[in-house]
């Protein structure tokens, strides 16, 4: 590999659909592909990874081996009784489809290899925008998400002797990833997301801040509804920051969802493209070893735009504001950065505000002098 940055991609990743009214729609990975190469992104062939399947070994570095088993008979159609034991069902978050464990283990499978390049030292950072699937647990699926991709790349990287700062800018916290290190001081696990109070999974407040020998090393950022860029920018940059900065990580691990965005169906954050892409320079700016996975994002515009956008930080690369011609014929777009987001009443700006501020005060008052942050 020559380039200092890849893009772990092939459209196999995107040709499954998990049900015809399901909101996760693999499309618009290719949606994202698509734009970047119309902006001319792989024109060095060396930017782009191929995928591969995650072994079932590699999946067992998490997953328990009876799930594993059970998510391949369900791929075959078969067992459909164990469904519910397993928190699959036909009509609710987490469907069976033909295929679901090919389609799943080659998501995990695209995230162990962004963790092998960066671990080898073969890339600087390395981007799976089909990963980022954070909630799966160890013996079920949960929230859209069948194998936990960032736990199985993590685990990777550990096993290589790596100290592992993990931030997640989804809409939704990082519940599965947490989880799966709160007992731990060798991965930092940091989270943003709008509340658990009004939002899935209904966790992440600022008092979870792991156990053991990991009691500090779990961080959440609860946010209010329709908290919008300066707020989440500013407390990005109070709480997160600092504390990824003290723990010194080896390697950087990102979850880049963008249900964060103003536009999101399912959410309630009114980010912009702006805010979305200050947080990805961030991450850059820490000059580490970074292994970028995606997440979630539910608006197929939003999504194409600002992962494109996170690819031209990591490769410093300035995209032109006009989508070009080809694919905005295609996918109806006219420009990659967002103006602003609609306005809020002056009340919901102070409760947005107020929120935010108490969650860095409980950030900072649980967790800085753990870390020597005075």
């Amino acid at each position: 590999m020559n380039a200092d940055t890849v893009f772990v991609y092939d459209s196999s990743l995107s040709q499954h659909v998990l049900r015809s009214d399901h909101p996760m729609r693999p499309v618009r990975l290719q949606h994202t592909y698509d734009l970047l190469a119309s902006y001319g992104a792989f024109e060095d062939p060396s930017r782009l990874a191929a995928p591969r399947p995650a072994t079932e070994e590699e999946l067992a570095t998490f997953h328990s081996r009876e799930y594993i088993a059970a998510v391949e008979r369900f791929s075959r159609g078969e067992g459909m009784g164990d469904l519910a034991r397993f928190n699959f069902s036909a009509t609710g978050d987490n469907p069976v489809f033909p295929g679901i464990y090919e389609a799943a283990a080659l998501s995990a499978g695209a995230s162990m290899v962004a963790a092998e390049m960066v671990a080898k030292n073969e890339v600087k950072t390395a981007f799976n925008i089909s990963g980022g699937l954070h909630h799966a647990a160890a013996g079920h699926a949960s929230g859209f998400c069948v194998f936990n991709d960032p736990v199985i790349a993590i685990n990777h990287l550990l096993s290589q002797g790596m100290r592992v700062a993990y931030v997640d800018i989804d809409a939704h916290h990082g519940d599965g990833v947490q989880d799966a290190f709160y007992d731990t001081d060798q991965v930092l696990t940091v989270s943003t997301h709008e509340s658990g109070q009004f939002l899935f999974p209904g966790s992440g407040f600022a008092d979870e801040i792991g156990s053991g020998r990991g009691r500090g090393y779990a961080v959440n950022l609860p946010l209010f509804p329709y908290t919008g860029d300066n707020v989440y920018t500013w407390a990005f940059e109070e709480a997160v920051l600092p504390l990824v900065k003290a723990f010194k990580p080896d390697v950087l691990v990102t979850q880049l969802g963008i249900d964060t965005h103003f536009r999101d169906p399912i959410t309630h954050l009114r980010l912009t493209s702006g805010a979305f892409t200050s947080a990805v320079g961030a991450f850059a700016g820490l000059g580490l070893p970074w292994v970028a996975l995606g997440g979630g994002g539910y608006d197929l515009g939003a999504v194409a735009r600002c992962w494109t956008l996170a690819y031209g930080v990591m490769t410093s690369t300035e995209w032109p504001q006009g989508i070009p011609p080809g694919y905005a014929a295609q996918d109806g777009l006219r420009q990659l950065r967002d103006d602003a987001a609609p306005p809020l009443s002056k009340d919901m700006e102070e409760q947005v505000s107020r929120y935010a501020r108490d969650s860095v005060d409980a950030v900072k008052r649980l967790l800085f002098p753990i870390h020597r942050l005075l």
